[in-house]
């Protein structure tokens, strides 16, 4: 297999490429490709070129950090390339510095998904269908064997669209990261409890092969999915949630998609309450657009269902909120009614249950009932995404 065709397409990374091996004094090394054997454990194929794509946008702060942890993955890329967009800050120096190839776009206005489709217009073309391409958000740091297994699940089933990872949050930031923190390993119990099966690759982290990358774009262009912008790239710029929307493609065409528990990460959490909002505010009204833009379908259906239940919680939320309200302003006091004293028990219940993995302090700590801050912001959240999405009111990211 030839080592430099990731090389001869990205051209504007400049420098002769080279594999990069692990030490071979190591008992696990394999010192003719550098791979671990334990990646095409279950498949006869040898696995192929892996090339990472690592979009960002102003990422100094955590950039070297991301690309060192890929660099040290036990299951090692053959090239690592940071896609520099729009970056009026040391991101790409500091990039080239820890190792990575720099790729700079060209006049993009379409955030992140136009960044990746500028970058994948000139890898894909280079790439053979077994091969595989990885994209990683510059604020994710990957475990050692996050690759590993990865690879692994790939060559295993063809099937198989993309493979995404389960994260933690990042450090500090207070109560509002602590909060998010709780979040994220309340998701990561639950993708973990279905095998891994989820309802979307998340764009933390995912890896897919390159032959899945080719068809997406195909099927844009032929209209099997939507086409977007028209550009027949392998993202469609159009949407808020690229993420969500590259989901629904790859199930539309038959793939399938996991995120396996061993697939970990740390992933950086929002620092304050407004930057939370603004996330939020874009992950549900994306997930409300994307479920409009494909309709209802054999795929759709469970998403739309999700909808509903969240649309039908926060209506619950107003009614319960109210009724305190009409209780202190009108009634003169709280009277406590049986059945939303059955709802708050069945609430604290949970919140004590799924947070157990963290240590019975956080369990204590859960039955105070804390973490209805986070709900309720959530619930606002989820009401001004329905509003805005129904309003159709313009979309700012």
């Amino acid at each position: 297999m030839s080592t430099d065709r990731p090389t001869r397409v990205m051209l504007a990374y400049q420098g002769q490429h080279r594999r990069r091996r692990r030490d071979s004094n190591r008992p696990d090394a394999r010192p003719s490709t550098g791979r671990n054997p334990a990646a095409a454990r279950g498949s006869a194929r040898v696995p192929g070129e892996l090339v990472v794509l690592v979009p960002a946008h102003n990422e100094a702060e955590g950039i070297s950090e991301s690309v060192t942890a890929l660099l040290r993955q036990s299951y090692q890329p053959d090239l690592v390339v940071v896609v520099a967009d729009n970056c009026q800050d040391a991101t790409a120096s500091l990039a080239t510095r820890a190792g990575a190839r720099v790729y700079t776009t060209r006049q993009n206005q379409h955030k992140k998904a136009g960044a990746l489709n500028q970058a994948l217009a000139r890898l894909l073309p280079e790439l053979k269908a077994d091969d595989y391409v990885m994209v990683v958000d510059a604020d994710s740091v990957l475990d050692p064997d996050f690759l590993n297994h990865a690879v692994a699940r790939l060559s295993a089933d063809r099937r198989l669209g993309a493979v995404g990872g389960v994260f933690r949050g990042s450090s500090g930031s207070g109560f509002v990261g602590h909060l998010q923190r709780n979040e994220y390993m309340r998701y990561a119990r639950d993708v973990t409890r279905l095998n891994g099966k989820c309802l979307v690759v998340t764009g933390t982290a995912a890896v897919f092969r390159a032959g899945t990358l080719m068809e997406v774009s195909a099927a844009r262009l032929s209209g099997r999915l939507p086409a977007g912008d028209g550009a027949g790239g392998v993202y469609d710029t159009t949407v808020l949630t690229e993420d969500n929307e590259m989901t629904f493609a790859l199930r539309h065409l038959g793939y399938t998609v996991l995120s396996p528990k061993e697939c970990s990460l740390v992933t950086e959490v929002m620092t304050t309450w407004g930057d939370l909002w603004k996330q939020r505010l874009r992950w549900k009204r994306g997930a409300v657009e994307n479920c409009l833009q494909y309709g209802l379908t054999r795929v759709t259906w469970p998403y739309w269902g999700r909808q509903l239940v969240t649309f039908l919680g926060v209506l619950v939320t107003f009614v319960y909120l109210g009724s305190l309200v009409y209780s202190v302003v009108v009634a003169r006091g709280v009277h406590i009614q049986p059945f939303w004293l059955a709802i708050t028990g069945i609430f604290v219940v949970e919140r004590v249950v799924t947070i157990r993995y963290r240590g019975w302090k956080y369990m204590i700590a859960a039955a105070t009932m804390y973490e209805l801050t986070l709900d309720l912001f959530l619930q606002f959240v989820h009401a001004k995404a329905y509003a805005d999405a129904i309003l159709r009111r313009e979309r700012n990211w």
